[in-house]
């Protein structure tokens, strides 16, 4: 069966975590907060911001901004935005096959609203894709069958016809089951290589 939408996480797929553990504890140790007592805040807040309940302002005052500090917000916010890197050899193969025009291109990611607008515009994702399903924008998370149910709605996928690629195997779960094609990511050749075997190639 012909594959007519290809969807792409972003985070671990086209690039860096947008603020994961590593990340989130390097900034502890920048800015000198206790990174416990941040990582207790953050498990508490993050559900919320992500599905778009939360804004990033909110999310910063209940975590790290809940009393006086040395540095500002906007330093903050400054080191968070820093922190998203591409991959350039995944960002050239979504090119490519957005380019053939064989394949509708859409991400399916968990994001806060801020943090993922400046990862799109940033990474050059707009060029590529024409859709993005954003737990911020979905008001669900991966993976919650909920949002994945919700995408394929809303684009009108066939799942028999659909690729989903993300990194992580519990993402892929509820993919699968709803019919869709799960591909893990771990590298940009065997990536290339499970795609072609479902007859996606640019």
């Amino acid at each position: 069966m012909t594959i007519t939408h290809v969807f792409f996480d972003v985070g671990g797929v086209l690039a860096t975590n947008g603020w994961d553990q590593e990340m989130r504890a390097a900034a502890a140790r920048k800015f000198g907060f206790d990174p416990a007592e941040y990582a207790e805040r953050h498990e508490e807040a993050v559900g919320t911001l992500e599905e778009g309940r939360m804004s990033l302002d909110e999310y910063l005052r209940c975590t790290v901004f809940y009393r006086e500090r040395p540095f500002t917000r906007e330093e903050f916010r400054a080191y968070m935005f820093a922190q998203s890197a591409p991959y350039p050899a995944s960002i050239a193969l979504a090119r490519a096959l957005a380019a053939s025009g064989q394949y509708r291109m859409m991400t399916l990611n968990n994001e806060a609203a801020e943090l993922n607008v400046y990862r799109l515009r940033q990474l050059g994702l707009l060029e590529i894709f024409t859709a993005f399903f954003t737990s911020c924008w979905m008001g669900a998370l991966k993976p919650s069958r909920r949002i994945y149910e919700r995408a394929l709605a809303m684009s009108q996928a066939d799942p028999e016809r659909t690729v989903f690629v993300d990194d992580r195997e519990r993402n892929l779960e509820p993919a699968r089951a709803l019919g869709m094609h799960g591909v893990q990511f771990t590298d940009v050749p065997r990536l290339r290589a499970d795609l072609a075997a479902l007859g996606v190639v640019s």
